[in-house]
């Protein structure tokens, strides 16, 4: 069941008749499935593609060859782009990408901890990006970015 943000940010673009998709890596889809569960929501998600390999990033979402190598799949860098390219093949008025640290394993530092999301939003009328560190296990990880997109689309469409 969506959150309260989540089913807030639904029936706000709703009101507004905006649609949205989204391209997601570490939420690995549930961020999709969180906004189809708010009544009417097949008004506004047009839908979305989980990119959690590189080379998905690459190959599909025409991310340049090295820009994962220089700054990591999980970076603001990468966000941007996954968000900015696949709003040009989406007919929608907002994409949201995420990427981030939920586990050990990947690209965390010591400046990039485990908890760290990278969100890249591209409205028709502008961009927004927003770097967080959560705490918790990966499910409070993700959670809490999917609330966190909730309340950037709340602030920018109202």
């Amino acid at each position: 069941m969506a959150s309260d943000k989540v089913t807030a940010c639904c029936q706000a673009l709703i009101e507004k008749n905006l649609t949205i998709t989204f391209v997601e890596s570490a939420s690995a889809g549930k961020m999709s499935y969180e906004f189809s569960t708010v009544f009417n929501s097949g008004r506004i998600l047009i839908g979305g593609m989980v990119c959690y390999h590189t080379s998905m990033k690459e190959d599909l979402l025409h991310i340049p060859w090295g820009t994962i190598e220089k700054y990591s799949a999980e970076s603001e860098e990468v966000t941007k782009l996954m968000a900015q390219n696949f709003y040009r093949y989406m007919n929608s008025d907002i994409c949201v990408a995420l990427t981030g640290l939920t586990t050990p394993g990947g690209s965390e530092s010591e400046d990039k901890p485990v908890g760290t999301i990278f969100i890249h939003i591209v409205f028709s009328h502008t961009e927004t990006a927003r770097r967080y560190e959560f705490k918790g296990n990966p499910e409070s990880i993700i959670n809490q970015a999917i609330d966190a997109v909730a309340d950037l689309i709340l602030k920018e469409i109202s």
